[in-house]
């Protein structure tokens, strides 16, 4: 029997593979908060190791390859943060730090825009974050990059240019938890599944971004990618 829908469905969204005519179907968008220590401090908050935090984004708000996007209305302190996205290719629950790897289908750059000052006020009072991190087009990434050696290079550089001038650079072995602990982790709290996507924290250095700046960023071995804000 033919399917009756109320409305048409929701479009999916999809990432190209780098050097394949495949796509990758987004599931669920799952972020870390402060794993650079240098980004705590710079948020006020203990760089100390202590275990990871998640929150969400809508899978709508990623926009693949990054391109021209349209600046969010409600703030005034628009930030950027770069940041290494693990692509899950294999679920699971419960996931060992030994195996995590082996549930990835590979790596992409990606842009955590925030909205800072509606963060801030929400943190303030204890407030779910999703008017500052949830919003639309909030979450531009590269195409996906499948590599056979596992993840990128411990000390690859991850860094971000605004208009040609460098506002992030660090490296991936700066990451409070890696790959494979915050698969682990994760893993815990929900049952991973192909299609999932996990930012996994940002260095230091974000700053405030406005309408017609030109933002340029790469981790070694890795798509660049370059977003436009109109």
């Amino acid at each position: 029997m033919k399917k009756a829908y109320a409305f048409s469905p929701p479009t999916e969204t999809l990432v190209p593979v780098v050097g394949s005519e495949a796509l990758f179907p987004v599931r669920r968008v799952y972020c870390v908060g402060r794993n650079y220590a240098e980004h705590a401090r710079e948020m006020g908050s203990d760089p100390h190791r202590e275990p990871p935090f998640f929150f969400s984004k809508p899978r709508d708000a990623i926009v693949a390859r990054g391109g021209d996007i349209p600046f969010p209305p409600a703030t005034t302190n628009l930030q950027h943060e770069v940041e290494l996205v693990v692509a899950i290719g294999k679920g699971g629950a419960d996931i060992p730090e030994t195996d995590a790897l082996d549930h990835v289908y590979g790596y992409a750059t990606g842009i955590d825009f925030t909205r800072r000052d509606l963060q801030t006020q929400a943190r303030e009072k204890c407030h779910p974050w999703e008017l500052g991190k949830g919003m639309d087009f909030g979450a531009p990434i590269s195409g996906i990059f499948t590599l056979s050696g596992g993840s990128p290079a411990r000390d690859a550089l991850i860094w971000l240019k605004v208009n040609g001038e460098t506002r992030q650079s660090s490296r991936l072995n700066q990451m409070t938890w890696n790959v494979a602990e915050i698969i682990n982790r994760l893993s815990h709290f929900f049952v991973l599944a192909p299609g999932d996507l996990i930012f996994t924290g940002t260095p230091g250095g974000v700053s405030t971004v406005v309408r017609g700046d030109v933002i340029r960023c790469g981790i070694d071995g890795l798509p660049d990618l370059t977003v436009t804000l109109r």
